[in-house]
């Protein structure tokens, strides 16, 4: 049988979530695979396993489990072996690098954010700050809307000036959490979003990390500051 594997220990990892319930349906139970200094937290895996919020939940909630009393490395949802012999095969072979890891994030957790701008917010902001807009502006506003070429004229204009107001943005939303943080990774890009990242933060800086966001939406009530976490480090993992 296949097995599941959703992170890696060291083996002197103080309780770590063995029985709990895992993916599946029912659920496998959470076991332990020992190699040397380390250990693979794993179950049996589904033959049918599929993204599906129980099972997103299920693995989750095993590594929220075990990072509650140390370090672990999260392997995203998924990830499947062989067997049992393959996981600690692997363990034996990336050992020294996967201690290296988890010495780096003992103690350490990972906020998401994304940001967007209110669309109201922003364009009042670009009007404000632009004599050349806020003509063109009223020039169409007088001429009972403007003609067809001076709306494209003006839509471009504005464009413009919002794409330039999300690279500026970007950059201050970076700059104002990265104080509050050990290291930080660009995530994907994705529309909808003028900045993904991911912060890695102390667990005991992690109130000062939120204190730094709420700073950012009160300097700039323009965004749209979304906040996950705190998530296993799944991004500073390597």
């Amino acid at each position: 049988m296949t097995t599941y594997v959703y992170g890696i220990a060291r083996r002197t990892h103080l309780g770590l979530p063995e029985e709990m319930g895992g993916v599946g349906d029912p659920p496998r139970p959470v076991r332990t695979l020992a190699q040397g200094e380390l250990v693979a937290l794993v179950s049996d895996a589904p033959e049918d396993l599929r993204p599906k919020r129980r099972d997103l939940m299920a693995h989750q909630n095993v590594l929220a489990e075990a990072g509650a009393g140390g370090a672990v490395l999260p392997m995203r949802f998924g990830g499947v072996s062989p067997d049992d012999d393959a996981v600690l095969a692997a363990l034996a072979e990336h050992g020294e690098r996967y201690l290296e890891r988890l010495n780096a994030l003992e103690g350490k957790v990972e906020y998401n954010i994304k940001a967007a701008h209110d669309e109201q917010a922003v364009l009042h902001q670009v009007l404000a700050e632009s004599a050349e807009l806020r003509a063109l502006s009223e020039a169409n506003r007088k001429a009972g809307g403007g003609t067809y070429e001076q709306k494209l004229r003006l839509g471009e204009r504005i464009a413009a000036a919002v794409q330039r107001r999300e690279a500026q943005d970007a950059v201050l939303i970076e700059r104002a959490l990265e104080r509050a943080a050990d290291d930080e990774r660009h995530g994907p890009e994705s529309t909808g979003w003028l900045a993904n990242l991911c912060f890695l933060v102390d667990r005991e800086r992690a109130d000062e990390f939120v204190a730094a966001v709420d700073a950012l939406r009160k300097e700039a009530p323009h965004l749209v500051v979304q906040v996950h976490g705190p998530l296993p480090p799944y991004s500073f993992t390597d």
